[in-house]
């Protein structure tokens, strides 16, 4: 089995670059055929991807954080060849929410190259969605709203990990402030006074957060799940609620499921899919069902 590994050497506050010896050492003993590519900066994933010729692998495998996984989609969909290999994964970065997915944990890359190794493929959606007029690709999920201002918020903290999130979040709630979103859902426009949209393909967000427990790989949709207006308070209480998920209980909460999705709010804002925050609302999105295979545990 021949693979290509996109490895991101500075994923996990540098953890990924020392750890890459012992990778190396343990795909050879799973008698696997490496060619690996360090990433240099952000978005080299997307150019090595985007202009490698991919028919002498067997698949291409992301090895990083969320990010790393997001940029090698999206130059996985760049790359003109009409025929590609599926993707893996070798998480050893900062936010690992898709290896949730695979059942994984973080320090579980010896199994996910045992799982690489068996060579079996699951069939999965993949969200695309346009903004500035540009198209991009995820696996995972993409915010807007006052998550965006938290994700930019932790930014500076990921040497805190996990925690990040949670202190980025208590800063930004003291300017919290309500706006008025327009969010069209398969035909339908709804109009809402509230604080953020996710749109999930998966069901976890910064590895912990349980976003869209109701959330499915292969059911051909994606989950959207928008706050109304509500108090500090309240919010501070329901954001202790999303790593089970029974946030989705709370009445301020909509959740809908749909194959396409628009939003557009009063205040235009970043975006941030998968962890990487660019891109600005008005963003349209679309449900590609079962267009990616992807190398899963299917025992």
């Amino acid at each position: 089995m021949k693979l290509l590994i996109i490895y991101n050497p500075q994923a996990g506050n540098g953890r990924a670059k020392a750890l890459l010896a012992e990778v190396e050492r343990y795909l050879k003993h799973k008698q696997l055929d490496v060619d690996i590519l360090l990433t240099e900066r952000i978005g080299h994933a997307i150019d090595l991807v985007a202009e490698t010729d991919l028919s002498t692998y067997d698949a291409i495998v992301a090895s990083g954080g969320d990010g790393t996984l997001f940029e090698v989609v999206n130059g996985y969909y760049k790359n003109e060849q009409s025929k590609k290999p599926p993707i893996g994964l070798i998480p050893n970065g900062t936010g690992n929410a898709f290896m949730k997915e695979l059942n994984l944990h973080k320090s579980d890359w010896k199994r996910a190259i045992d799982i690489i190794a068996q060579n079996r493929c699951r069939e999965l959606d993949v969200g695309r969605f346009e903004t500035l007029g540009e198209v991009h690709y995820f696996l995972n999920i993409v915010g807007m709203g006052f998550v965006t201002d938290v994700a930019e918020g932790a930014i500076p903290l990921k040497w805190m990990g996990n925690a990040a999130y949670t202190v980025a979040t208590l800063q930004k709630l003291i300017g919290l402030k309500s706006q008025q979103f327009e969010i069209e859902v398969d035909g339908n426009t709804l109009k809402r006074d509230g604080h953020f949209v996710e749109v999930a393909n998966s069901r976890f967000t910064g590895t912990t957060f349980l976003m869209a427990p109701k959330a499915e790989l292969d059911d051909g949709l994606l989950d959207l799940v928008f706050l109304n207006k509500i108090s500090r308070l309240k919010l501070l209480k329901l954001f202790t609620t999303i790593y089970d998920g029974s946030h989705i209980k709370y009445p301020e909460i909509e959740y809908i499921q749909a194959k396409k999705i628009r939003v557009i709010e009063e205040f235009p804002g970043k975006l941030i899919p998968d962890g990487e925050v660019f891109g600005k609302t008005p963003v349209t999105f679309e449900c590609l069902s079962k267009d990616l295979k992807f190398l899963w545990n299917l025992e």
